[in-house]
């Protein structure tokens, strides 16, 4: 079995430098790039199995989206928006393809990482050349905003890992149907115990300050922005929808099969948000897009 290998590249922000950490997988050497992004309080963790399934294809790079897991919290919590997490990973793509004369790289991005993967490759000259969304879209649910804003800044801390895994599966409950020992594993990734013993989730809690400060007018152009980035896309897509999921819904999915790069989709049922991509029958329909393989 593979194992991955823990880095860290230093980025700025207007505050200041920070350092992204990593994870990667497969020959150091390969120029097929794979970088895998996760949602907005998981971390590059949740990529494991997928990583080490692909991983004698592509060189499988997992980062920690600055705020999470193993990377640097922002001096200032302004700096939580999308437009930061983009000029990182141009950053962390310049660092892993560097001295390499493939300078293309597949994207797969679930939820944040999706929106984070529309708005680099529609840049002019991304290295983006194959695209995964998984479960996000332009348009997002309102619900699901509220939802995931309500719980995202509250200070919880669990007296035992278990208590805080019950509570990690709880509010993860759209992820869908999984084994006990998967649920302990998605657990594992974004808890951690403090010098009081406590477990806490792993992320600055200031990631909560974006969402409170949304307003209508703001998440108004925020839509119209991302359908512009949408429509500037030209790379082979593949848009993922959880069946249930009520972040994006199937008319916004349907949109983003007619206008940019007219995305093939794909529904997994009996999940909402998100398809979790560590279920075999789930990596293949990754595999099998990335690779350039069926229709």
């Amino acid at each position: 079995m593979s194992e991955p290998r823990f880095k860290s590249v230093q980025c700025i922000s207007p505050a200041g430098l920070h350092r992204v950490a990593y994870k990667e997988w497969g020959a150091a050497d390969n120029p097929k790039v794979l970088v895998c992004v996760h949602g907005v309080t998981r971390v590059g963790d949740d990529f494991d199995d997928m990583a080490q399934a692909l991983c004698d294809t592509w060189r499988v790079v997992c980062p920690d989206i600055v705020g999470r897991g193993r990377s640097d919290r922002l001096r200032d919590p302004a700096g939580y928006q999308v437009s930061q997490y983009v000029a990182d990973m141009v950053t962390l793509i310049a660092r892993v393809t560097a001295g390499s004369d493939n300078e293309d790289v597949a994207w797969f991005g679930t939820s944040m990482g999706g929106l984070i993967g529309m708005s680099l490759a529609a840049l002019e000259n991304s290295p983006i050349s194959r695209l995964v969304i998984n479960d996000i879209g332009p348009a997002l649910g309102g619900e699901a905003l509220q939802r995931i804003g309500e719980y995202i800044g509250q200070d919880v801390r669990f007296p035992s890992f278990a208590a805080g895994a019950d509570y990690i599966k709880a509010v993860s409950a759209t992820f869908g149907p999984h084994a006990d020992d998967e649920w302990h594993k998605l657990a594992s990734d974004v808890l951690r115990q403090d010098g009081d013993g406590q477990w806490r989730r792993h992320y600055d809690l200031n990631l909560a300050q974006p969402f409170r400060s949304m307003t209508v007018a703001r998440a108004a152009e925020d839509e119209a922005a991302l359908w512009a980035a949408w429509d500037a896309i030209t790379c082979p897509t593949l848009l993922v929808r959880g069946e249930q999921s009520d972040l994006l819904s199937r008319a916004t999915a349907q949109q983003m099969t007619t206008r940019g790069p007219r995305a093939r989709l794909v529904e997994i049922p009996g999940v909402g948000h998100a398809p979790t991509f560590v279920h075999a029958d789930q990596i293949a329909l990754a595999r099998t897009f990335l690779n350039g393989t069926g229709s």
